[in-house]
């Protein structure tokens, strides 16, 4: 099996510029910098771009998952590929959503934020403390917490238990949204739908088809058949909203976390049974790959650019001119994302690696060999958000 997986990566650009998509434009009334009548409602969908990341993330972990890795190379991995550029794009986030929109500063949510465990409080403040989008990191912190337990788990088990598993976690995720939307407030219940725990079965899906995949388990199924699939989707959940009943919407609303990341295993599983053919696509192309690799840090500041391009320019007039403000917007945040990564993100992880302590990389593997410094970081590392969520 190919340890590098290039259209997986250069589906993280979509997956984030979804993300982005979403956020520019808003939720309707006054939200966003500006709407387009030609994309939106259907934009908002963008926001469960971070579901495709957290499918993605079980997938790549299992994908490469060793027995033999000591736990803390894992995690000493996950801290160099996080926090640094994190941290320097927090500080961005606390000049757009603080500062600029003449917020106080509660600082306990604040530094809960810093160390990504905001989403395990129901009471910080705001809702998504620090630069809002980390809140998916905070969720990728409990995957990757468990990760090194749940691996060695998975690959004991049979893939038609793990499959019956990942059902029941996707209708648990379906129970817990009506669940708390029935007997909680707005506020209250909006903190148990992203808490963390929840998305778990996510995470295990993505584990769980990795798994399949590598014992040989196939399903003809090209590219263009989950693409299409969700298309189709978004446009019947929006088209359906507009039509049916209240209770109806609802029903739709608490199913479109778990149908989402369904469909998104679905174009996972198609472009990597692709890639372990030999075949190669537009996503295997190196400026896609390359946007690819850039998308977490494109993910970490989007939404404070387009927040503060708002509070400097005001919102742009809603039609559909608006799209050509957007693309505009995309290309900045990606130069912006370029710096981040080159200055920041690359150099910081590789020094990170070097420092592994030794202790954890003389662990014997399974072959009696002395475990290896792990070398460059693959090109399929998901994005750790996001993250709407790494929106």
């Amino acid at each position: 099996m190919p340890k590098r997986l290039d259209s997986l990566t250069s589906l993280r650009f979509f997956a984030a510029f979804a993300v982005f998509t979403h956020h520019f434009t808003g939720t309707g009334g006054g939200s966003g910098f500006g709407r387009s009548p030609l994309i939106f409602p259907y934009s908002e969908i963008g926001g469960h771009g971070v579901t495709f990341f957290f499918v993605l993330s079980g997938f790549l972990m299992m994908w490469v998952f060793k027995s033999h890795e000591h736990p803390g190379v894992f995690y000493w991995r996950r801290v160099g590929r996080i926090w640094p550029a994190h941290l320097v794009a927090l500080v961005l986030g606390v000049y757009a959503y603080y500062i600029r929109a003449h917020l106080t500063i509660h600082w306990p949510s604040l530094i809960s934020s810093v160390f990504l465990v905001q989403t395990w409080f129901p009471q910080v403040t705001p809702t998504l403390p620090g630069n809002e989008v980390t809140w998916t990191l905070s969720v990728e912190l409990l995957f990757y917490a468990l990760f090194p337990l749940l691996g060695r788990i998975a690959v004991r088990l049979r893939t038609r238990f793990l499959a019956v598993a990942t059902v029941l976690g996707l209708m648990g995720m379906w129970a817990v949204d009506w669940f708390a939307t029935a007997h909680y407030s707005p506020s209250h219940a909006g903190w148990v739908m992203r808490n963390p725990v929840v998305y778990l079965p996510e995470f295990v899906l993505g584990m769980t088809l990795a798994l399949a995949i590598k014992r040989g388990w196939r399903l003809p199924l090209r590219p263009v058949v989950p693409v299409a699939l969700l298309i189709a989707y978004v446009y019947g959940y929006y088209q359906g909203r507009a039509r049916l009943s209240a209770g109806t919407v609802a029903q739709l609303d608490f199913t479109v976390r778990p149908i989402i990341a369904i469909l998104a295993a679905l174009i996972i599983l198609a472009f990597v049974q692709r890639e372990v053919r030999g075949l190669h696509g537009i996503l295997n192309t190196k400026p896609l790959v390359m946007l690819g690799l850039w998308s977490y840090c494109f993910y970490l500041i989007h939404h404070s650019i387009s927040r503060l391009a708002t509070y400097t320019w005001g919102r742009m007039p809603d039609n559909n001119a608006v799209l050509f403000t957007l693309l505009g917007m995309g290309v900045v945040v990606n130069v912006l994302a370029w710096a981040l990564f080159t200055f920041v993100e690359e150099p910081a992880e590789k020094w990170w690696r070097k420092h592994t302590p030794k202790r954890w990389l003389d662990r014997g593997g399974p072959d009696g060999r002395t475990a290896q410094l792990p070398g460059p970081r693959p090109e399929t590392e998901p994005l750790r958000e996001a993250q709407p969520a790494r929106g």
